[in-house]
């Protein structure tokens, strides 16, 4: 066995099964290796499946490293010993597996697949949601409660302030509408939603001193400190003497004029007149000396110490008044809040809803509930010993919280099994945390290392501290300036010793630097009939898209070549480069991203489009909302219009014009109705549609027009393949309305008004396609050439709806009215994003594999602190070399030469012609009719009564039927005292007399001492049958079945109103249906004496009735007549 390299060692020790481990790996380092390697030696050491709990960040990671794991103990139960033990010593062993290890790694694969619940790769919410339904008492939620869709949730939310807004809630609501701007009440509920867990913890905050305000301080407390009682006499005469002055004196005049008695509502007015500005050497600070004009101030002098005094005034009470503002939002949000989240609780509740964040806090809450807490961990403790947690720098607190539950019995030495060897593995890079908006924390990465560090420091191995250095993905080229981009970044979680290292020492690689494209404003004399959502064609975003478009369409048809690597390690080639290897990404979706896709296109590129679809903008999509938007409201002539017009139909300009133009009523529906001979085809297809629109769920409508009606052929044809996601994503909208509503047409349309309706579309295996996407999506994802065009500066980050203030949930204000403590808060949460943005950088850097190429357009930031500038300063650092480009002059990096390696052509399959099968030539048989299946008391025929019974009509006869037999089949199982309470319960929307009736008829005959014998525990009850007779297939229910040793009794209940007086005189349809009962049981009992009897609950009289009587009544039926029997 050749020794390992230093990679491969440090990969095999964080793999050690019987060690705790806290593994930061470097992108490319082959963390979910050492991770699959893990799982496969805790199986190979005889750990059952089911105690294994691996948490990833996403599905798609779940998916990858359980199709590896599964893929691998595939391979183990197909190889020889020879290659087997081979495969285990690469995995870590150092010593030559003997039999029966071999034996036991080839049933591994049997013992995964055939594991109940099968093994338990997941995301922590679906962790968590697991969780939930083991023990939904104990957690307080439906054992069959559903994960509520986003547009569910707004609706919901929006329906609730609603409620509010008309009851006796509306208070609330007007107090906090007052503050909404545009956003609506939509995004602040959403932020509501998200910080619930932070509303929870202060029901009652003490927000005076979180925003530095005295205890119990308000608006008069301000105003007594700022107003004394003279101000109105002082302004009057200090607007007199600004009159006086010059221009500047008499807009201040004109300000002060507005004020008549001066209040704390007048202090913006004052603050701009007597306090300097924001951007001041001093800021906010009086004006003391400068205010007024100088000439003013000289003819004034007598009235300068008041006005002086009345600034410092105005100058102190500035900070107060910001508190006070900011207080009065905050209060109003949190008295909403204490009356919405609980609300939006309960209704969800009521529905048997949990949302996305509800998974977590719901099992957190569970997990420290001390009522429950003990035991709920105690039963974990028996199924789970060994924790693996991926992507941990992605882990939010509150997740952490539970996976710190979890491993708490590793330590405590109080689990289920204390002789059990338990390990934790925690594996995540810091410098990869770019998910904050969904609660990750960098920071919570070393502090639950501590934590951990702690709690295992006096088990026998303790908590493995490694790290995994070398990349396995990136050349050195771009490991090299990834190295020296983030030098001195330790605040945004670079450690100075932290270092990249290249495990292809040989790759070559290059990074290149476009010239930055000149920034060029739009024109604003442009022709009428250009879109005015579409910059010019000289723009400098347009410039960049069509340079990146250009350079990929000639790279690969000059046959530009990558490295790749050989069949050996160590082998390096060349090939040339195709559409699939070019990965472009972006900070955000912004009108560049939509350029890049757009000049591809043009260019004849195959590219994949955008990542994420929204679903309302798509083509597709709006003509099928338009078709529906008609269905539901015929009158929407713009609806009908749209769709006339659409691929859906296919008509021209001329032909709508035509219709619209010579119709003489108000709507274009009727003119298109009356016409309908010249449009035969669009008629039957709105005719057909029209007609089943009343029936059909919104999903079978849908489905109905894409495919009865040849929609999606259609709209594919004319708006090509990529609007299949948009037509699968309504469909799925579709599905996801009718889980959580009624459905109905009109609620689907409502459902999806909306541009918020996102999806995603998995672009790790868009085949041979350029993939524009953003930096964030393409997490996981890795590309031999990675264009970043989308490096210039950007602004700060604003802070969300609400923020927090330490713990304490505050409502946003303006930057320039925020009190010192939030605008702390806002100040650290922007350079805490800014940090963010470096470790999004390091992301996008490190999807490279062998080129990487970075450009720009527009200004550069003047701090350098931009993402082009942070590379070209690492470039000039590493001593790139100057290259000229299309479109000017930039810097290469290289390593290795490029054009060394020998140049290998993919190879072409041959196309070989598979004959069709014959099948294929041949028409399909007819299909084979099913059996019909025949009722014994409806398709028999015969009559059910005697003539001129003059009963109820047939339908009510049938329902007081279906009432007595309800009563027979319950009340036997009750006392006599119980019987009217039950028949309250059992028939609530009858009048007391029709009850009364019902309930004397059935207690007659359970009372009867005759027939008690039917109504024992021994009596079947309601029993259901089915059998063939003569070639035709029965099926029937029997009310009571009494079967003893050879005998056999049928016994049916009958209500007529009137009693045959013998078996003679009985209908001859209640024959034939016990005739077939009794041959139904003389194939299920063969041998046995089978009896019928009808018992009359009219008369309480039990008739018992002849077989031959019954057998020859069965044999008139139309279709068991003698012939048909046949034998």
């Amino acid at each position: 066995m050749s020794p390992r390299d230093e990679a491969t060692r440090q990969q095999v020790r964080a793999a050690r099964p019987d060690a705790s481990t806290w593994l930061a790996a470097n992108a490319g380092s082959g963390k979910t290796r050492v991770l699959t390697d893990r799982v496969a030696r805790l199986l190979l050491d005889g750990i059952h499946p089911e105690h294994i709990l691996c948490l990833t960040y996403t599905k798609a990671a779940a998916s990858e490293m359980q199709n590896r794991l599964f893929r691998r103990l595939g391979d183990w139960a197909m190889l020889d010993d020879t290659r087997l033990s081979e495969a285990l010593n690469e995995l870590g062993s150092d010593t030559a597996p003997d039999v029966d290890r071999l034996s036991h790694a080839r049933t591994l694969f049997a013992r995964a697949i055939e594991t109940p619940g099968g093994l338990k790769i997941q995301t922590i919410h679906s962790f968590c949601a697991a969780l939930l339904r083991r023990f939904p008492l104990e957690a307080g939620v439906s054992p069959q409660f559903a994960e509520m869709e986003d547009r569910a949730a707004e609706l919901l939310q929006a329906e609730i302030v609603e409620d509010m807004a008309e009851g006796p809630h509306a208070y609330l609501v007007d107090a906090v509408a007052k503050y909404i701007s545009d956003t609506g009440f939509g995004a602040l509920t959403s932020a509501l939603v998200h910080r619930r867990d932070a509303f929870q913890a202060h029901s009652h905050p003490d927000l005076h001193q979180a925003l530095g305000l005295p205890d119990d301080f308000d608006d008069s407390a301000l105003a007594q400190q700022v107003f004394l009682g003279s101000e109105t006499d002082l302004l009057a005469r200090l607007v007199a003497a600004l009159k006086t002055g010059s221009t500047m004196d008499l807009k201040n005049a004109a300000k002060l004029a507005a004020i008549a008695a001066p209040t704390v509502s007048d202090l913006p007015i004052l603050e701009g007149v007597f306090l300097t500005g924001a951007g001041a050497k001093a800021p906010f600070t009086a004006k003391l000396g400068s205010f007024p004009t100088k000439a003013v101030q000289n003819a004034h002098a007598d009235l300068m110490p008041e006005v002086e005094d009345l600034m410092r005034r105005v100058e102190a009470a500035r900070a107060l008044r910001l508190g006070v503002n900011a207080l009065h939002k905050t209060r109003a949000l949190h008295n909403f809040a204490a009356t919405f989240l609980p609300e939006y609780a309960r209704r969800k509740q009521l529905r048997g809803w949990l949302d996305f964040d509800d998974l977590i806090l719901k099992a957190r809450q569970l997990l420290n509930d001390p009522a429950v807490a003990g035991w709920v961990l105690y039963r974990l403790d028996g199924s789970i010993d060994h924790i693996l947690v991926d992507e941990a720098q992605d882990t939010s607190p509150v997740q952490w919280d539970v996976v710190e539950k979890l491993a708490q019995e590793f330590t405590s030495g109080l689990g289920a099994r204390d002789n059990t060897r338990r390990t934790l593995f925690v594996v995540g890079d810091k410098k990869q945390s770019i998910y904050s908006f969904q609660g990750a924390d960098p920071a919570a990465f070393d502090r639950m290392q501590a934590e951990f560090g702690r709690r295992l420091a006096d088990t026998a191995n303790g908590l493995q501290d490694l790290s995994l250095e070398f990349s396995f993905r990136s050349s050195d080229a771009i490991l090299r300036l990834v190295d020296l981009v983030f030098v001195g970044r330790s605040d945004a979680g670079f450690p100075a010793t932290g270092r990249h290292r290249a495990f292809k020492t040989d790759l070559p690689g290059r990074v290149d630097l476009w010239p930055a494209v000149d920034r060029v404003a739009d024109e604003e004399d442009r022709e009428w009939t250009d879109p005015v959502d579409r910059p010019s064609p000289e723009h400098h975003n347009v410039v960049l898209a069509n340079r990146i478009a250009t350079t990929i369409k000639c790279m690969i048809d000059d046959g530009e070549t990558i490295p790749i690597d050989g069949d050996t390690p160590g082998q390096i080639f060349r090939r040339p480069v195709c559409p699939g290897d070019f990965l472009i990404l972006v900070q955000r979706r912004s009108d560049l991203f939509a350029e890049i896709i757009r000049a591809c296109k043009s260019a004849g590129l195959a590219v994949a489009g955008a990542d994420r679809l929204k679903v309302g903008a798509e083509l597709a999509v709006k003509d099928l909302a338009a078709l529906l938007g008609f269905l539901a409201t015929p009158e929407d002539s713009l609806a009908l219009a749209t769709i006339l017009k659409s691929p859906l139909f296919g008509w021209n300009e001329q032909e709508l014009f035509d219709l619209a133009h010579r119709r003489t009523g108000r709507f274009l529906w009727p003119a298109l109705r009356d016409r309908a001979s010249e449009f035969p085809e669009t008629m039957r297809i709105l005719d057909d549609l029209r007609g089943q629109t009343d029936f059909l769920r919104p999903y079978d409508l849908i489905e109905r027009i894409l495919t009865r009606h040849g929609g999606r052929r259609k709209l594919l044809s004319r708006l090509g393949p990529e609007a299949e996601d948009g037509i699968n994503a309504l469909l799925s909208q579709a599905l996801a309305y009718e889980r959580t509503d009624i459905p109905s047409l009109t609620g689907f349309l409502v459902w999806i008004e909306t541009d918020d309706l996102e999806i995603k579309r998995q672009m790790g295996s868009a085949g041979d396609m350029v993939r524009v996407m953003t930096v964030h999506g393409a997490k996981g994802l890795e590309s031999p050439i990675v264009i970043l065009p989308d490096t210039g500066p950007r602004k700060p980050p604003q802070p969300g709806e609400i923020m927090m203030v330490g713990d304490l949930p505050m409502w946003r204000v303006n930057t320039d009215q925020m009190p010192e403590s939030m605008a702390a808060a806002r100040d650290g949460a922007r350079q805490a994003q800014m940090n963010e943005r470096l470790r999004l950088l390091y992301v996008a850097l490190t999807r490279a594999e062998k080129w990487l190429i970075v450009a720009t357009a527009g200004d550069l930031d003047r701090n350098g602190d931009s993402w082009y500038q942070m590379v070209q300063a690492g470039l000039v650092l590493a001593d790139a070399a100057p290259h000229a480009f299309h479109g000017g002059p930039g810097l290469r990096l290289d390593h290795g030469d490029w054009t060394a390696p020998p140049l290998r052509l993919a190879s072409t399959l041959a196309q070989q012609r598979v004959p069709a099968p014959g099948f294929i030539h041949r028409p399909a048989p007819p299909p084979v009719r099913a059996v019909e299946t025949l009722s014994p008391s409806v398709d028999l025929g015969g009559a059910k009564a005697l003539p001129g019974d003059a009963g109820l009509e047939e339908q009510a006869a049938k329902l007081r039927g279906t009432r007595i037999h309800l009563l027979l089949e319950h009340l036997p199982l009750l006392t006599p005292a119980d019987w009217p309470d039950a028949v309250v319960r059992l028939l609530p929307d009858l009048p007391a007399s029709d009850r009364t009736l019902l309930l004397d008829e059935a207690a007659a005959v359970l009372t009867a001492p005759d027939l008690k014998d039917l109504f024992t525990t021994e009596a079947l009850v309601e029993v259901p049958l089915t059998a063939e007779i003569h070639g035709l297939r029965m099926h029937g229910v029997i009310d009571r079945l009494i079967v003893a040793p050879g005998r056999i009794r049928a016994i049916d209940f009958k209500s007529n109103m009137t009693v045959p007086e013998n078996v003679r005189t009985c209908p001859d349809g209640l024959l034939r249906q016990m005739g077939a009962y009794a041959a139904m049981l003389d194939r299920i009992y063969p041998g046995q004496h089978i009896e019928t009897e009808i018992l009359w609950t009219r008369t309480a009289t039990l008739m018992v009735l002849p077989h031959d009587l019954v057998t020859n009544a069965l044999f008139r039926a139309p279709r068991l007549d003698g012939t048909d029997m046949g034998s």
